[in-house]
């Protein structure tokens, strides 16, 4: 029986457990110094922008594709085996558009994704305010709508993916730190080497598959493997509002985005608003910036003047994994290495990509298998 071992229980990690467990003859045992979905999943507003997205072809729009088609079985499939709850909002997301935005261009995604089977509507302003009295036009001229598009709860998703994966046999082995990964005394691009050991706190660990899966955890460990993978931290903060009541129609309660400021619905007149975007300085250290979280609650006013009267119940932030010049996310067996996968890097889109990231990791472990 081979044995999996996967560095990280973010959603991604969570992810890949999940979907290896449903494979016969493998063992699986996941690690992570922390409790599961903290990081940057836990941060996360789980805005899932596939179709909307403006990736058109290749492996960008197959992921894309590919996990917005899991979501809609993943979810009622881990809801049943787990009898929990997962917020999942499949009313959309509607994306509005200010002077600045190219309508032709959106036409022309609205072509592209009818040829390749899905949706998107373009709202004049009038539909858009008939439809959304909550929106302020003033500066809109219209919206773009997917109602194919999801948003889900990152948190609630980890913890469904975790306890199911337990369910099917899978191992999470928390607060437990994993040190480092053996390097062979061979390998090369020509003879890829093996690794066959995992080091942690609780001793070492016999693995026929590594998948590192570790966020902004995997470069310290692929530096003792003498790969250059620099992966930065990228600091987002959110906030949540309460009013009470919902924006506009409480029937129609779709993710709202714009100029990348998103207004999540999350039930009982609450919503999340979020991310800033910043980059650290000075080394990785990145202190919040709170007249950049203030910005982005007023632009969310902006859109949606409602907002000014409601109460900051919380704010929150995390850092998110994005490598340095290379796109993201990174997922690819390691160079010189037969056996060990890397599953990281996602920067804004690990909840978007997790189940795809997760299936191309079960084809590269076995394949033909997915």
């Amino acid at each position: 029986m081979s044995h999996v071992v996967i560095i990280g229980c973010g959603v991604v990690g969570a992810a890949i457990a999940y979907e290896l467990s449903q494979v016969q003859g493998l063992k699986i045992t996941i690690f992570d110094r922390q409790p599961p979905a903290q990081a940057s999943t836990g941060a996360a507003l789980g805005v899932l922008m596939g179709v909307i997205s403006q990736k058109i072809k290749g492996k960008a729009w197959q992921m894309r594709q590919t996990s917005i088609q899991r979501y809609e079985t993943l979810i009622p499939e881990l809801e049943t085996l787990t009898n929990r709850r997962i917020p999942f909002n499949r009313q959309g997301i509607l994306s509005l558009c200010s002077e600045e935005d190219n309508l032709a261009a959106w036409e022309n995604l609205v072509a592209i994704r009818h040829s390749q089977g899905w949706r998107l509507e373009i709202w004049e302003a009038a539909k858009l305010k008939d439809i959304c009295p909550q929106i302020n036009i003033e500066k809109i001229i219209g919206a773009v709508y997917s109602p194919q598009d999801r948003q889900i709860d990152p948190t609630a998703l980890t913890l469904a993916l975790v306890e199911a994966a337990q369910d099917k046999g899978v191992t999470f082995k928390f607060g437990v730190t994993v040190l480092g990964v053996p390097t062979p005394e061979k390998n090369t691009l020509e003879t890829p080497g093996k690794c066959n050991l995992v080091e942690t706190t609780e001793g070492k660990i016999a693995a026929d598959w590594i998948v590192i899966a570790a966020g902004l955890g995997s470069t310290p460990l692929l530096t003792q493997l003498n790969q250059t993978l620099n992966i930065r931290p990228v600091l987002g903060q959110a906030l949540q509002l309460s009013l009470r009541h919902s924006l506009g129609n409480p029937d129609f309660q779709p993710a709202i985005t714009g100029n990348d400021v998103h207004i999540v619905p999350v039930g009982g007149g609450s919503y999340w608003v979020g991310a800033t975007v910043e980059f650290p300085t000075n080394g990785d250290e990145i202190p919040p910036n709170l007249e950049l979280l203030e910005s982005v609650r007023q632009q969310a006013i902006a859109f949606c003047p409602e907002l000014a009267t409601a109460d900051v119940i919380r704010t929150w932030s995390g850092l998110r994994p994005r490598p340095e010049g290379r796109p993201a996310p990174v997922i690819e067996r390691l160079p010189g290495f037969s056996n060990v996968l890397l599953a990281t890097g996602h920067y804004r889109n690990g909840v978007l990509l997790a189940p795809a990231t997760a299936r191309a990791i079960r084809e590269m472990i076995i394949p033909g298998n997915s």
